[in-house]
């Protein structure tokens, strides 16, 4: 029954990406999506109808990690000492999945909706969100407006908010084709809110983007009761504003060239997630977690949150360079904010920088890279700064533009925690495998 169930699902996969319509302004979850960040306003799929596309991510991992620390033993009331690491072995780690719906509704008008149906922070079916963008406002009946929408782009709904350009090469549960390595940054920015954005993209390379969320995940009709330390008052929840600024383009055949600048504040909300809004987890399972650790329950090991989720206001740079083969991204981020029982705000600062090289020229199949990133940060209560760096190494290849498969070394070092800190002396290393399929 097996092997009858494998072959089904392989014939299913084959003719489902060999019927799959295409949609305007869409990126795809194949190989055809890599180094796309906003939809263009390339107007190259012609409307003949409402068409629906059912799509999926699938993704697995095996994991060779080790970990230690020097962390000063804490015992908790049952005499387990909370600082010592949970012993590590290889293995597989629970595969992930990623189911996408994408409808052509009208001319310039598509909505998607995506679901988690297996990942480590939520083994259940959980969705994703889900939006609506518009590419086109023909039902206007207006010229003017047909002549603005030319370089415009609206989406509304519940999305992933387009803070920074690192969001659209993470990976997140099953879809990880975009990602060149196993894990996404240290401090991951990722959320999902409530809001609407507006892009005006023309054809010079310009971008800018203003967009205004509800500043929640969880969003909430119940009436604030904390008492917010920096005011002494009931705290209140304040819509977050984002926006981004920027140049892209295809200089020649050979080289495209971007630059973007993005921020978002909020002044004040129920529990901002902007750093902690991934509902899928980390790759990399248990590291620095210690004996009472469950998958699910310490789902973002090796991540680091600064925990502003109180106040937050962080800006942060995007070069992206692509000539040939030769392909670097770059990310500089400076973020401040606090939780509602501090006064003060505290600062986090990141430094992200991958380089990679893809061949053969033309087909670009297989790639080599390497990953630099760090993240330094003040925590809640504590006198100094923490720094976490980490060091990594991609191999990958893309056996055809739906399967790929990768394989990673990775080396994260923690600097400065307290010694009753787990995170003491800590580091992680090892090899990570991972193998996905995109359609």
């Amino acid at each position: 029954m097996k092997i009858k169930s494998l072959l089904f699902l392989l014939f299913s996969y084959g003719t489902l990406s060999a019927q799959q319509p295409s949609i305007q302004y869409f990126r795809n979850y194949s190989k055809d999506g890599l180094h796309v960040f906003e939809t263009t306003k390339n107007d190259t799929t012609l409307f003949t109808g409402m068409k629906v596309r059912v799509g999926g991510n699938f993704t697995q991992d095996f994991q060779a990690l080790t970990h230690e620390n020097n962390a000063t033993p804490l015992f908790d009331a049952n005499g387990v000492n909370t600082n010592k690491l949970a012993s590590l072995t290889n293995g597989f780690n629970l595969a992930m999945a990623n189911l996408n719906i994408d409808a052509q509704l009208e001319d310039g008008i598509r909505m998607n909706i995506t679901l988690y149906l297996s990942t480590r922070h939520h083994e259940e079916t959980w969705v994703k969100g889900g939006y609506i963008q518009f590419d086109k406002l023909l039902f206007l009946k207006s010229k003017v407006v047909d002549k603005i929408m030319e370089s415009v782009t609206i989406k509304i709904g519940d999305y992933e908010v387009d803070y920074g350009d690192q969001h659209f090469r993470r990976s997140d549960g099953g879809n990880s084709t975009y990602n060149p390595f196993i894990e996404n940054y240290i401090m991951d920015q990722f959320a999902t809110e409530i809001g609407g954005e507006v892009y005006y993209h023309p054809k010079s390379g310009l971008i800018a983007m203003l967009g205004v969320t509800n500043g929640e995940l969880n969003p909430t009709v119940l009436a604030p009761n904390k008492i917010d330390s920096a005011t002494g008052k009931v705290n209140r929840y304040y819509p977050a504003y984002h926006g981004k600024l920027g140049y892209d383009k295809q200089i020649s055949d050979d080289l495209r060239f971007r630059l973007t600048g993005s921020f978002y504040v909020v002044q004040s909300t129920t529990s901002n997630t902007l750093f902690s809004g991934d509902r899928t987890g980390s790759r990399y399972y248990y590291v620095m977690e210690n004996t009472l650790a469950t998958t699910d329950g310490n789902a973002f090991s090796g991540r680091y949150s600064p925990q502003f989720k109180e106040q937050v206001s962080t800006f942060m740079i995007n070069p992206f360079v692509k000539f040939k083969g030769i392909e670097f991204f770059g990310s500089y981020e400076i973020a401040q904010g606090r939780l509602i029982t501090e006064r003060y705000q505290r600062k986090a600062t990141q430094v992200g920088m991958d380089l990679i090289y893809r061949f053969p020229e033309g087909k670009e199949n297989f790639w080599i890279g390497g990953r630099y990133n760090s993240v330094t940060t003040a925590i809640p209560l504590r006198p100094n700064d923490v720094t976490i760096n980490r060091v990594a190494g991609s191999v990958g290849w893309f056996l055809n533009k739906n399967i790929m498969v990768k394989v990673e070394y990775v080396d994260q070092q923690y600097k400065n925690f307290v010694s009753t800190d787990i995170l003491s002396g800590g580091k992680f290393s090892g090899f990570m495998m991972e193998a996905s399929i995109g359609f």
